[in-house]
């Protein structure tokens, strides 16, 4: 959530934070602002409630005007969308400016103590109210510094936060710091940029500084990057990293969308998070984090898997396959509420979380829990070196690259792919496989980028027909058994996040305890019906719909004839092993909710109120 752009150097400031923003934008917002520390010292502020866009329409005059700067895109919390809720927030005296993204939760404290100072403030935001508690600490003792008065200030304040500050007494300083939030470094030649990630500045250096929980930065042309703790001023030696990301990878590459894009990806990236994991010739799956910790896998009581949203599907599609393979028992957990639900938590429990961004604010919590409990903790993410994969005991990514889309598609059936090695590997370590069954699953895994590749050949003009007759429907039912009930539940998600259309996934078993009473001949349902897996119950579900008149949408494998018979559209997909159905399932259902998005009209990429990495509760 947020996004957060800053440079200093010899280029346009102004260029280079719009372009950041515009590359942020994924990350979900409502507003955007930019701050400027032009030639005579003094801040230009230009800020919005809208898109990066209608920032620019107000502040085109800035450029060409300084080479310090930042930017922001803000994502509302405090204090509704707005113009003066935008960010960056200029202390009262007007001399420091700071953007943010997180969330300061003793803010009304601090806010009450300045206003018993004098302090008055303009917006709803607790970011005002930390640019304003670093002036107090600069004015309460004359002699302290900007830097130190930023110190001063977060250890005052608890909750999360990723900030950007600027000083117009202190020219060409930028002080970053982090908690909760991520923020990135980039070490140009005579030049540096922040950003909450890479993207923003991928272009220009290959070479990073990750900033560590707890850590800020000073950061100038002259001195470079000094990096302290923020709680005793400890001086830290930055680790600088290589960029993997190419600029190639962030752009739509000809497509309409991120989103579409990312559906036809899912080939190679199920394919590379395989490589070299997958050796189908020699039989075995090669994984260094689990080969590693066998034995706490093994002799573990339980592993609990803790995740949200997509992410969660995911991860209940895991415990089917590692409960089916590995005969481990597994409990799936919402991250937001194992955190608060007093879980009971031991050192023979194995903790699995499954992030895409790997900066999850409620799964990193949960996972600091599960750690202070002495459970050994993996972490399955797609970010490299992001938090998750830094506080974790072992894990492995997911290599589906860059992830634009806010819904999230490719990183869906790569954690899927991930989850069904750990599983394979598990059984085969534990005696639950035997050979002949192990090497026919793999060789059926190590065929499932094909038949997606088949998949989006043969039903992507297809899911575009259907899609028409569903713009102006205004509730979908998704049901599947087995495996698919959690793909019934991402189906659903996906079309209510992109299309606004209010959709929810059941398992069919219960579609008589309470859902058969919405279905007449308005509202369509999505049933996923491979032969393999519950098939004649399904049919006998299909036969309920059809007699109260329901429109079947059925996902069917190629040459079905009972299902397809009675369906009033069918999308056909090919066969493979009943544990590997929800990867292949799941591309025609982003398809379809997809183009219902686009023929409705929505913003796809960017859908309204979400966000691409969620870092506040």
């Amino acid at each position: 959530m947020c996004g957060i752009v800053g440079y200093t150097g010899f280029q346009d400031a102004y260029d280079i934070v719009i372009n950041g923003l515009r590359r942020l934008e994924y990350r979900g917002y409502d507003s955007a602002g930019i701050v400027l520390e032009g030639s005579n010292n003094k801040f230009e502020v230009e800020k919005t409630k809208g898109k990066v866009d209608d920032l620019v329409n107000i502040s085109a005059q800035l450029k060409g005007t300084a080479k310090i700067g930042m930017g922001h895109t803000r994502w509302a919390t405090h204090g509704v969308p707005s113009d003066r809720n935008s960010h960056p927030h200029l202390s009262n005296n007007g001399k420091i400016a700071l953007v943010h993204n997180g969330i300061i939760e003793n803010y009304d404290t601090i806010k009450t103590m300045l206003s018993e100072k004098g302090f008055t403030f303009k917006s709803e935001t607790d970011t005002e109210v930390l640019v304003n508690l670093i002036q107090y600490f600069m004015d309460l003792k004359p002699e302290t510094d900007f830097p130190t008065a930023v110190r001063y200030a977060l250890n005052e304040v608890y909750g999360a936060y990723a900030i950007t500050v600027l000083h117009e007494d202190y020219p060409g300083v930028l002080v970053v710091a982090r908690l909760g939030s991520p923020l990135a470094i980039g070490l140009g030649d005579k030049e540096y940029f922040i950003a909450s990630d890479a993207s923003p500045f991928v272009e220009f250096t290959k070479e990073a500084i990750y900033l560590e929980e707890g850590h800020m930065a000073t950061i100038s042309l002259e001195n470079g990057v000094d990096i302290r703790t923020i709680n005793d001023n400890s001086r830290i030696e930055p680790e600088v990293q290589e960029l993997k990301l190419s600029l190639e990878q962030i752009e739509k590459g000809g497509y309409e969308h991120f989103m579409l894009k990312e559906i036809f990806e899912q080939p190679k990236s199920i394919h590379d998070t395989m490589r070299g994991r997958l050796l189908v010739d020699e039989g075995i799956i090669k994984m260094a984090g689990i080969w590693d910790h066998l034995e706490r896998f093994k002799n573990a009581n339980r592993i609990i898997i803790i995740a949200c949203g997509t992410s969660w599907h995911a991860g209940l599609i895991g415990e089917y396959l590692i409960e089916e393979y590995a005969r481990i028992p597994v409990e799936v957990e919402y991250a937001s509420e194992f955190r608060y639900r007093n879980p009971i938590i031991t050192d023979k429990d194995v903790v699995i979380a499954i992030s895409q961004s790997g900066e999850t604010a409620d799964t990193m919590a949960a996972l600091k829990l599960a750690k202070e409990k002495g459970a050994f903790i993996y972490g399955i993410c797609n970010v490299v070196d992001s938090s998750i994969a830094r506080i974790t005991d072992a894990g492995s990514y997911t290599h589906a690259g860059p992830e634009i889309g806010v819904a999230s598609t490719k990183a869906f059936t790569a954690q899927l792919t991930i989850l069904s090695l750990i599983a394979l590997k598990l059984g085969k370590h534990n005696g639950n496989l035997g050979n002949a069954e192990f090497m026919s699953l793999i060789a059926e895994l190590d065929a499932i980028p094909k038949k997606i590749e088949e998949v989006l050949t043969t039903t992507h003009e297809l899911t575009q027909n259907i899609a028409k007759d569903f713009i102006n429907t205004t509730n979908f039912l998704y049901l599947g058994r087995g495996y698919n009930y959690p793909a019934a539940l991402e189906g659903a998600l996906k079309l209510k996040e992109i299309s606004y259309i209010h959709a929810e996934g059941y398992p069919a078993a219960e579609m008589k305890h309470g859902p058969i009473a919405l279905i007449d001949e308005n509202m369509p349902i999505v049933i996923i019906a491979p032969k393999k897996g519950h098939y004649d119950k399904i049919v006998s579900n299909v036969q309920e719909i059809k007699a109260r008149k329901g429109k079947v949408i059925a996902v069917v494998n190629k040459g079905d004839k009972q299902v397809s018979a009675m369906a009033d559209y069918v999308i056909e997909i090919p066969e493979t092993s009943e544990c590997f159905s929800p990867i292949v399932a799941s591309v025609p259902l982003q398809l379809l909710a997809y183009y219902i998005a686009v023929y409705r009209g929505a913003n796809v990429d960017q859908p309204r109120n979400l966000a691409k990495s969620v870092t506040v509760e």
